[in-house]
């Protein structure tokens, strides 16, 4: 079996009205970076990359740099090709941009890998240990208004509604917006319902520690990327100064930029992005050093249903950390902010009832990819 063809789909579509934003940025418009996999007996797979606003840059990346060294190769030698990819493009992309248009690429090896064995990914990666994974409603953003408690509660209550227990709210908008924020939230919610905070890198180390003192008492699951990803020593700063967890790995790449943030100890969970970290190659391999430092890993998910679909294979795959007779169970991240994008690029997206979500049984990804919508929101480089 030989590949014969790569494709890679590039998508945005605006959000009506003001669209929502986080500490870093204003979000107007959703985005997708889709490829797709051919190979000579007529076996398809597809991929997703973590792209935001970068889709054209990591579009050229798969057409023009990694393509030429897949076509014609073996698409069942997943590892192989990895490691063929990641050396050529080492000088160069052992992080961002290189590494997410890798992810999707081996996303799309597998999907065909599955197809070709008739198994689900979840089997190839050596069984599932959860036949349905609980999701985690992630949204609460900020909104253009001057006291946004009032959304933010509305929202955090129709979640609840929706039957999900978990929740991840917004901060880093300063001090005491936070503090209120997440009070509101809180108090509307009730104490049964679990609520976690994530910064996106918002803060240096000292006013992220006084932020966690200071809502401490709310009783936190975790908190979420507090510092910058570079900040490996702020990191460390925050985890020993506040009895809550603390949660970062996103905006880091292969086992290679997560090695000091595990060995270190620098976060008790580490959230890699299947989509932009290397795949589910790469993914496993995050999630075996770990597991080997005790520490758990519950991925980070922002994309289109490929990428979720993809990551619920990873999380089913991977045993409790620590093991026990009532472990804690993993959770599947669940964006559920505006996205045109999400859930029409496939035909069959996975189904979310009362916030829990089942392992796809059909080979491979086990989703119909949308070629048609792929086609006709795909922008021209």
């Amino acid at each position: 079996m030989k590949i014969t063809d790569i494709q890679a789909y590039n998508l945005r579509i605006p959000i009506d009205d003001q669209g929502f934003g986080f500490s870093q940025k204003w979000v107007k418009a959703r985005t997708a970076l889709i490829v797709k996999i051919v190979t000579e007996n007529g076996t398809v797979g597809w991929g997703e990359a973590f792209c935001h606003d970068a889709g054209h840059a990591i579009e050229a990346i798969i057409c023009e740099t990694l393509k030429p060294h897949l076509l014609g190769r073996n698409p069942l030698h997943i590892n192989v090709l990895w490691d063929h990819l990641y050396n050529w493009t080492k000088d160069y992309g052992q992080k961002g941009l290189v590494i997410s248009a890798l992810s999707a690429i081996d996303i799309a090896l597998w999907d065909i890998l599955g197809k070709v064995s008739n198994l689900p990914i979840v089997t190839l990666l050596g069984g599932q240990f959860f036949e349905r994974i609980q999701g985690y409603a992630t949204g609460l953003y900020m909104r253009d208004a001057e006291d946004d408690r009032s959304n933010l509660v509305d929202e955090a209550r129709s979640y609840v509604d929706q039957g999900f227990e978990h929740l991840k709210m917004k901060v880093g908008y300063g001090l005491a917006k936070d503090i209120r924020n997440v009070t509101a939230v809180r108090e509307a919610i009730g104490s049964n319902i679990h609520l976690m905070i994530d910064a996106n890198h918002a803060y240096d180390a000292t006013t992220a520690i006084r932020l966690g003192k200071e809502l401490f008492h709310l009783n936190l699951d975790w908190f979420e990327e507090p510092v910058s990803p570079e900040d490996i020593d702020g990191y460390l700063d925050v985890r020993k100064a506040l009895d809550m967890a603390i949660a970062g790995g996103e905006a880091e790449f292969t086992r290679f930029g997560f090695r000091r943030l595990i060995t270190q100890r620098a976060v008790d969970i580490v959230q890699p992005d299947i989509c932009a970290t290397g795949g589910l190659t790469e993914g496993r391999r995050i999630a075996d050093m770990a597991r080997t430092w005790h520490i758990r890993c519950i991925p980070h998910v922002w994309g289109t249903a490929i990428g979720r679909v993809a990551s619920l294979h990873f999380i089913a795959s991977l045993p409790p950390t620590p093991p026990a007779l009532f472990p804690q169970e993993p959770l599947l991240e669940l964006d559920l902010t505006p996205h045109p994008l999400r859930d029409e690029v496939v035909l069959n997206p996975p189904e979310v009832v009362d916030g829990w979500v089942r392992v796809p049984q059909s080979p491979g990804l086990g989703i119909d990819v949308n070629e048609a919508f792929l086609e006709k929101h795909k922008l021209i480089r």
